[in-house]
């Protein structure tokens, strides 16, 4: 099926965005500080100041209106360093990846603990590292977790995912094996991906970028780079992959043209995938990758170049997808889940989004697998991630604040 943009879709332009490139929007903005003692005794009034407003901040939950419904958004847990993804287990613990590399538990009363043994070397540099933790469909027989990131190599660094098995007591990663790498590895440190989804028939999706300054290999079969592709959990090829028998294409590939897609999940009722990726200039999109299919990047593409060039050959051309929804301006979305709690029923079939630059939770709204607007909760946190909890809530990874937040009904 097509992509297609509904007209009554694209938004209002929103002050909170933020178009700066991403690079620039993980740096955060510049400041200018006088010399002399008078300016650092001023720098340092103005220091403790925000210090007590991050505290107060994170003391106070956030009570607002959205999708129709009266929310709170309460803190869970504080003092991580860069959080970029959750994952649930089975007994109400958590984990959550920190950029730098680190794989920490997080118990039911949201203290965090020590990191885990066993995690794999990354690259963590601009926007690599350790990324994505999703835990295996069998996890409670066999323990198995997956984990995405920027593996360093000699020729650079690319997106690899590694699973293994997780001691009892949280405390490390045994019998550690490499299931997938991003070809090739190149130098820079933008555009890593990653998501990791498992399908309902138990395939792996891994969306990869194209590692920003190699955006013209996302049309490139021949590479992985700008690339969803789908695995089996042991790394192996599933045998109706679209490029399976293509010569010279890689049998992995499951569709192309992306940009870099920071957020995927499976649509409930329907399984199919859906995913989210970051424009230059404007252009994020909500895509639903098919089997084979071409979603245009850098051919075509609804933003702009960071230098403001035209992107290829404009918006549409013959055999390259549409998009479902797009932001102009961007918002810098990562992390996406399908509502299907009990606890706010409005939202069940609604997909959240976090926004990086627009600092806030997205309701994307979606009826017969079309998306028809948007809806935000502003928070003034970069959102990393998001993800559907067991307790019916929505948990949201704060990177700009190093909090995990809960998204609940008013009055809990």
């Amino acid at each position: 099926m097509r992509g297609r943009v509904d007209p009554a879709a694209r938004h209002t332009p929103s002050p909170l965005n933020d178009t700066l490139p991403e690079a620039q929007r993980v740096a955060g903005p510049r400041t200018t500080r006088r010399r002399g003692t008078g300016g650092a005794a001023l720098g340092s009034i103005l220091l403790l100041i925000l210090l007590a407003v991050a505290t107060y901040a994170f003391a106070q939950p956030v009570e607002a209106r959205l999708g129709g419904a009266q929310v709170r958004v309460v803190p869970f847990a504080s003092g991580l360093d860069t959080p970029w993804s959750i994952a649930f287990l089975p007994d109400g613990r958590l984990l959550v990846t920190e950029r730098d590399g680190r794989l920490r538990p997080i118990d039911a009363t949201g203290k965090v603990g020590a990191p885990v043994s066993g995690v794999p070397q990354v690259a963590a540099r601009g926007q690599g590292g350790l990324l994505d933790v999703v835990l295996d469909p069998k996890f409670a027989q066999n323990r198995l977790i997956y984990l995405s990131y920027a593996e360093p190599r000699p020729e650079g660094a690319a997106t690899a995912v590694a699973r293994g098995r997780l001691s009892e007591d949280l405390t490390r990663l045994t019998d550690l094996d490499v299931i997938f790498r991003q070809q090739p590895a190149v130098s820079g440190g933008n555009h890593f991906g990653s998501r990791l989804v498992f399908a309902p028939d138990g395939m792996l999706f891994v969306t990869l970028g194209e590692r920003f300054n190699y955006m013209d290999k996302a049309q490139d079969l021949s590479t992985t780079l700008g690339k969803v592709v789908r695995i089996a959990p042991d790394g192996s090829i599933p045998a109706d992959n679209p490029f399976v028998e293509r010569v010279g294409a890689r049998p992995e590939i499951w569709s192309y043209g992306h940009r870099n897609v920071q957020a995927a999940a499976i649509e409930p009722g329907t399984g199919a995938l859906w995913t989210v990726e970051h424009g230059p200039r404007g252009g994020d999109e909500v895509n639903r990758p098919e089997a084979g299919e071409n979603y245009g990047w850098p051919v075509i593409g609804y933003g702009r170049h960071y230098s403001g060039a035209q992107i290829g050959v404009g918006t549409a051309k013959e055999g390259m997808e549409q998009p479902l929804f797009y932001w102009d301006p961007s918002i810098a979305p990562s992390g996406a889940a399908f509502y299907t709690g009990d606890a706010l029923p409005g939202w069940r079939g609604q997909l959240f989004v976090g926004a990086l630059a627009g600092q806030a939770l997205v309701m994307v709204k979606v009826r017969d697998g079309a998306v028809i607007g948007e809806e935000r909760l502003p928070l003034g946190k970069r959102i990393r991630d998001v993800r559907m909890g067991p307790d019916g809530a929505l948990w949201l990874a704060a990177e700009s604040t190093g909090e995990i937040l809960r998204v609940v009904p008013a009055g809990r």
